[in-house]
C-alpha cells in the first residue's frame, strides 16, 4: 500500500529536505506552500493557511497518512506570533478530513521552546543545558506553546498520534528563508573575499568560547520520517541535532579555510552581521552578475538578523538526544561537513561562485 504525506511548508529547509526524504523512500508527497514548489516528485498545493475555508478547500481530496508541520510566519511582536501562528496550525488541521486521516502529524518547532521568543531571546531564567524534552515550559509567551496546543486540541479531537522536533539552527538550502545561517554565511564570505574583508566573527564571547550543536536538514528530515513510522515516538517531544558539539572558534576558522579568506574571531566588541553586511546589496548584485549567479538579490540569500540573533546568544547551547537515540534513532552528521555540503551545493546551483 502506498504512504501519503502532506509536506506543510514544503519551500522551506526543512520542508524540502523532509519532501525530497519521503519521495526518495517511495511515499506519494503532496507540499503545501504560498508559492509554487518545484521538488521533483512533489505535488504542489497553494494555500494561504490564515485562510481557513480557501485552506479546506485546497485541501480536499487529500489523506495524507502523515503529515510534516514545517512553517510559521514571522510577525512584529510576539503576542502577533501566537495569534498568526497558532490560526495556521489551528486551520491546517481543521481542514483535513477527520474521517479519513491522517494518523500522524509532526510539527517542527526550535529552541525557542528553551530559549524563549525573539522578544525575549536567552534572557531571564533560562532551563540548565543540555536542554531535555521533560524540562518545563517557561514563564513567557511564546508562539511555539501555542502550536503544540493546537496540535494536541486537534490531536486530541481528530484521534491522530503526534510528534513535535525541535533542531537547533538548521543548516540547508531553500532561497528566500527567513532563518537561513548557512547560505547567510556563504554569502557573507563570499562578499569578504570580493572586497578582502576579514571574515569578522559577528557574534558573543559566549558563543565564540563555549559548546554549541546545530541541525543538518537531513537530520531532521529521517527524524520526522521515523518518529512518525515508528510507534513508540507517538505522543512525543524530540530534539533533534547532528550528534557532534563544536565551538565557533573552532567551526569559524573551518569555515574560513573553505572560502579562503581572512579569519577574525571575537575581538571583545561587537560586529553584527546586520551592521557588517548594511551596504552590500549592490557589491553582491554586482558579483551575482559578473559570475551569472542565480539570485542577485542578497537579501533573499541572506538572513543576518536571524545569524546575530543564535550567535550572539550569552549562553551555552546544547542540546540532550538521548530520548529518540533510546528509541532506536541513529542519525548523525558531523556538523563541518553539513556546511561543506551546503557550500558545495550551492555553488554547483550558481547560488554562490
Amino acid at each position: 500500500m502506498s504512504k501519503t504525506a502532506l509536506v506543510v511548508g514544503v519551500s522551506g529547509i526543512g520542508g524540502s529536505a523532509t519532501a525530497s526524504l519521503l519521495v526518495k523512500e517511495g511515499w506519494e508527497v503532496f507540499g503545501l506552500s504560498r508559492t509554487p514548489s518545484r521538488q521533483e516528485g512533489v505535488k504542489h498545493i497553494a494555500a494561504d493557511l490564515l485562510d481557513a475555508e480557501a485552506t479546506a478547500k485546497a485541501l480536499h481530496g487529500i489523506d495524507p497518512q502523515a503529515v510534516f508541520i514545517t512553517t510559521w510566519l514571522r510577525q512584529d511582536t510576539e503576542a502577533q506570533n501566537i495569534e498568526v501562528n497558532g490560526a495556521m496550525v489551528r486551520n491546517l488541521l481543521a481542514g483535513l478530513t477527520p474521517s479519513k486521516g491522517p494518523r500522524h502529524v509532526a510539527l517542527v518547532t526550535g529552541l525557542k521552546h528553551y530559549l524563549g521568543p525573539f522578544e525575549d531571546y536567552g534572557k531571564g531564567s533560562l532551563p540548565q543545558t543540555p536542554f531535555r524534552e521533560d524540562q518545563d515550559r517557561l514563564d513567557i509567551d511564546n508562539f511555539y506553546y501555542a502550536q503544540e496546543d493546537e496540535l494536541f486540541a486537534a490531536a486530541k479531537r481528530d484521534g491522530f498520534s503526534w510528534s513535535v522536533h525541535r533542531p537547533h539552527t538548521i543548516i540547508g538550502k531553500a532561497v528566500g528563508n527567513a532563518m537561513n545561517m548557512g547560505t547567510t554565511l556563504a554569502v557573507y564570505a563570499t562578499i569578504c573575499r570580493e572586497t578582502a574583508r576579514p571574515f569578522t566573527f559577528p557574534g558573543s564571547q559566549a558563543q565564540w568560547d563555549l559548546l554549541t550543536d546545530m541541525t543538518d536538514a537531513s537530520v531532521l528530515a529521517r527524524q520526522l520520517v521515523w518518529a512518525a513510522q515508528t510507534p513508540a515516538a507517538a505522543n512525543e517531544a524530540f530534539n533533534v541535532t547532528n550528534g557532534d558539539v563544536f565551538r565557533w572558534k573552532w567551526m569559524w576558522q573551518r569555515i574560513a579555510d573553505w572560502f579562503g579568506v581572512e579569519a577574525a574571531g571575537h575581538d571583545g566588541g561587537d560586529h553584527p552581521l546586520e551592521e557588517q553586511m548594511a551596504g552590500d546589496a549592490a557589491i553582491w548584485r554586482e558579483i551575482a552578475e559578473r559570475e551569472n549567479l542565480a539570485e542577485p538579490d542578497l537579501w533573499r540569500l541572506a538572513s543576518p538578523w536571524h545569524t546575530d540573533a543564535d550567535l550572539g546568544r550569552p549562553i551555552e547551547v546544547v542540546t540532550d538526544m538521548s530520548k529518540s537515540r533510546r528509541l532506536g534513532f541513529d542519525a548523525y552528521r558531523a556538523t563541518d561537513d553539513a556546511f561543506f555540503g551546503l557550500f558545495e551545493s550551492l555553488r554547483d546551483e550558481r547560488i554562490i561562485p
